[in-house]
């Protein structure tokens, strides 16, 4: 069974992907993968360099990502030019680590821009991880000890809450404890390793 997980920055849907993994889907994280079609000496990174230049690199000729994360969540056109490198990529890794799985298993494709990339119907289920938006951005200032403006402009550059809640076949609230979210992931997990 294929699943597509998904949530906005700061939802959780890392911590629910780790839960996940420890009740033994098998989870494909796709910002790994982003951040593995872009390393050094790969046709992702010199991809990059020639649409954006080499001052996106650092000396040692990786990819500079906070220089990068500050280009793109601030003009919607450099990021849409960037996913439209990496994204292919991705998804191209995707398939190959999906080939790799056990027959029957859950595997869930980890994926922060989901609802944005219009793949959803790709997908047996979607979870979407789901928070309001004042608990995102507390947590992105709480956290991870980013600016107002940085975490607005990243909630800004997402899918609303409501254009994700649109394509979920299953919502995990995530606003209580981590019990309470643990208990949400199995119930769900369960539901759909019966299908699978």
């Amino acid at each position: 069974m294929r699943v597509g997980l998904t949530g906005g920055v700061a939802s959780g849907k890392s911590t629910v992907a780790n839960m996940l993994a420890e009740l033994g889907a098998v989870v494909i994280d796709a910002d790994a993968l982003a951040r593995e079609v872009v390393e050094r000496g790969t046709p992702g990174l010199a991809a990059v360099v020639e649409e954006f230049g080499d001052e996106l690199l650092t000396p040692e000729g990786d990819l500079d990502r906070p220089a990068m994360g500050r280009l793109v969540f601030g003009d919607e056109s450099a990021r849409k030019r960037l996913e439209a490198i990496v994204h292919p990529l991705v998804f191209e890794r995707y398939a190959e680590l999906e080939a790799t799985a056990p027959e029957g298993a859950l595997v869930v494709h980890d994926i922060p821009l989901l609802a944005e990339s219009g793949r959803a119907d790709g997908f047996d289920a979607v979870i979407v991880v789901d928070a309001p938006t004042e608990t995102q951005v507390e947590r992105m200032l709480e956290q991870r000890g980013w600016t107002l403006e940085d975490a607005e402009s990243r909630i800004a550059a997402q899918a609303t809450r409501e254009q994700r809640l649109a394509v979920a076949t299953h919502v995990i609230e995530n606003t209580g404890t981590l019990d309470e979210l643990r208990a949400r992931v199995r119930a769900v997990h369960d539901e759909l390793a019966v299908r699978a």
